[in-house]
């Protein structure tokens, strides 16, 4: 089960195992979480900085639902979470240091696995055998959330978010692999940093997770990603900052009860051109209803 877990400023370096793959309709899903990162994040779109080093840590609570979309599986995702940033960099030629909290951009994503997965109920999808399961999704974020055009450091990004995605997963056995690339789309922040207008170029994300199952709701993944693109433009002047940026992690969930789970989750980045020199740790409590 993967939930879509919305930090605003470390969104486009994520990692999302089993994130297209089939599941029994008419479930839902809850979770809460809390993610910790720390080092050279970025803190911001088309910030001129350097020298950063940040501390964010993110209370996250999400809800899932699936159900039949032309008769294939379907999830949609709703996400909301708050950050606390501290930190320091240097800007101009100055030190600037944040130390405040507030609320990121919500977002929802819908998924629909259009084949191999047929839409069935949990007693039927018990005895099914997963193949080849290919799927789409889309994903949007509002601009919702706390922000303050004066600062350089918020929680909200002021402007809308469109992520469409493609995704592959297989099972073999025990091992199951999921492949995925999606590309964000972005609104301009006509507010940045005051009346400066700031655009963004499409983003592209690739992803790669195996994953092992021990037993049902107990499994462990590896993932990585590879993003590049998003250079930024202030009032039509390029920034220069365009990603060239990959990241791995591993990710450890094990069921509690038949309707409760945690998941673990470590990443750190291994290649890095701009703002993704940061280590991140979750830990997530989900519960299905």
């Amino acid at each position: 089960m993967s939930f879509l877990w919305v930090i605003s400023a470390v969104q486009a370096q994520d990692l999302e195992p089993r994130s297209y793959t089939n599941l029994p309709i008419g479930l839902n899903f809850a979770a809460l979480g809390y993610l910790h990162s720390e080092g050279e994040v970025s803190p911001s779109p088309g910030a001129a900085i350097s020298d950063a080093s940040l501390t964010i840590d993110t209370l996250v609570l999400a809800y899932a639902r699936t159900f039949s979309l032309a008769e294939r599986s379907a999830k949609l995702d709703l996400a909301l979470a708050r950050s606390c940033f501290q930190g320091s960099a240097m800007l101009n030629g100055e030190r600037v240091e944040a130390d405040r909290c507030g609320y990121n951009d919500p977002s929802v994503k819908l998924t629909w696995n259009f084949y191999g997965a047929p839409a069935m109920d949990a007693k039927t999808f018990a005895s099914w055998q997963q193949g080849i399961v290919l799927g789409t999704s889309i994903e949007i974020t509002a601009p919702l959330g706390s922000y303050q055009s004066e600062y350089l450091l918020n929680a909200g990004a002021n402007r809308w978010i469109f992520r469409p995605g493609l995704g592959l997963s297989h099972k073999l056995g025990r091992w199951y692999y999921n492949l995925s690339a999606s590309v964000r789309l972005y609104g301009d922040n006509a507010s940045y940093l005051g009346d400066t207008r700031l655009a963004q170029e499409p983003q592209t994300n690739l992803q790669a997770h195996l994953i092992y199952t021990f037993s049902p709701g107990h499994w462990l993944a590896l993932n990585a990603n590879y993003f590049f693109g998003g250079e930024t433009s202030k009032n039509g002047l390029s920034s220069g900052d365009g990603q060239n940026n990959s990241r791995f992690g591993l990710t450890y969930s094990l069921a509690l009860t038949a309707r409760s789970s945690i998941k673990l989750n470590a990443s750190t980045g291994v290649l890095t051109r701009f703002g993704n020199d940061f280590d991140s740790l979750g830990a997530f409590w989900l519960y299905r209803f």
